[in-house]
């Protein structure tokens, strides 16, 4: 009943966080000084058209109509007079007088820019972003925990002391210096020997115009994006591997005749893993946010290279779309990370 009660909890705070955000959000990029209807046309196109393109937009009514409109739109359930307003996106309704409570789809609205579906844009970008996260996600995790065990077994050695210093490199190296160094280096200067590119999608178009898979891209932008948690997973890892170390337990495990394999596997690392699977499910969601830079400097085609295209020419459906999408995504993350950490944890349970 504990768990049932947490879990409601986290969900409708999670829920207030993701309509304050949209609230916030909104209100930014609404109140901005920069008219999306002159940027679609251009600085040369006369008043008339770009009023009667602004009209269309919506962008001719007030701040707040406009606000509410978005909301309206992106909600999947809304109260209005006027039920037949989303009927392209109604799914049921029920009618109390006058009023109506709608259950529709989620409108993203389309692009200013390009006129196509926000959300067929989303759907198009999301699964690369998602695969380069997720590649990230698990160079991180892998080399971390290795590195990071073997630093605390050599405890003060010189192979724990180079590893340290790597490891504090790495931390201070932004993803996007990083993402540079990595494309200009591996990409360009050595494209002979490792057959990099310095930029491109996973997703690419042969010589013939069929659709491939180049997994080769995914290389050098998952490296990148992947240093600096590697960096701190490793350096966690070394501090609850040495942590569990000192513990009784550990010394009786080692009385008992049991040897250093069976002692870490058995012992050592199940009781350090709460810490490092914290860390790890907090910086999927970090990777996701982080893959922006990354990816244009690779010119990637994902979520990150979407908003920055949208920032760029002020294209607010694809700007708002793009940062709910990232509110959402760390707040059920966050979710998931409580969920884990009970079910490895039982005193959390209580």
């Amino acid at each position: 009943m504990q768990i049932l009660k947490f879990l409601l909890t986290r969900f409708l705070s999670g829920v207030v966080i993701l309509v304050s955000v949209v609230v916030l959000i909104s209100s930014i990029v609404y109140l901005a000084p920069v008219d999306p209807a002159r940027l679609t046309f251009g600085q040369r196109s006369d008043a008339g058209t770009v009023e009667l393109k602004r009209k269309e937009l919506g962008l001719d009514q007030s701040l707040s109509n406009q606000m509410l409109s978005y909301l309206a739109d992106i909600s999947p359930l809304v109260v209005t007079s006027q039920p037949q307003n989303f009927d392209p996106f109604r799914i049921g309704s029920i009618a109390l007088g006058n009023t109506h409570i709608v259950l529709k789809n989620i409108n993203l609205r389309t692009s200013y820019q390009t006129g196509n579906e926000v959300s067929a844009m989303i759907r198009q970008a999301l699964p690369k972003t998602i695969i380069l996260a997720l590649a990230s996600f698990l160079f991180a995790a892998l080399l971390g925990i290795l590195l990071g065990l073997i630093a605390a077994i050599y405890q003060d050695k010189p192979i724990d002391k180079v590893i340290l210093a790597v490891s504090t490199l790495g931390i201070s190296v932004p993803s996007y210096v990083a993402a540079i160094v990595m494309a200009v280096f591996f990409g360009y200067t050595l494209h002979h020997l490792t057959g990099l590119n310095i930029q491109g999608s996973i997703f690419e178009v042969n010589d013939y115009g069929d659709d491939i898979i180049a997994w080769k891209n995914l290389i050098l932008p998952a490296i990148s994006l992947g240093i600096r948690p590697v960096s701190i997973i490793m350096q966690l890892t070394r501090s609850a591997v040495l942590e569990v170390m000192s513990q009784d337990y550990i010394r009786t495990a080692k009385a008992k005749g049991l040897n250093f394999v069976k002692v870490m596997l058995r012992h050592t690392l199940p009781n350090a893993m709460n810490p490092i699977v914290t860390s790890l499910t907090g910086w999927l969601a970090s990777l996701l946010a982080g893959a922006y830079f990354v990816e244009k400097v690779f010119n990637f085609k994902g979520i990150g290279e979407l908003t920055i295209n949208g920032l760029v020419n002020y294209d607010l459906p694809v700007i708002l779309a793009c940062v709910i999408l990232i509110c959402l995504v760390f707040i059920v993350i966050n979710i998931m990370t409580d969920i884990f950490y009970m079910i490895l944890d039982p005193r959390m349970r209580n």
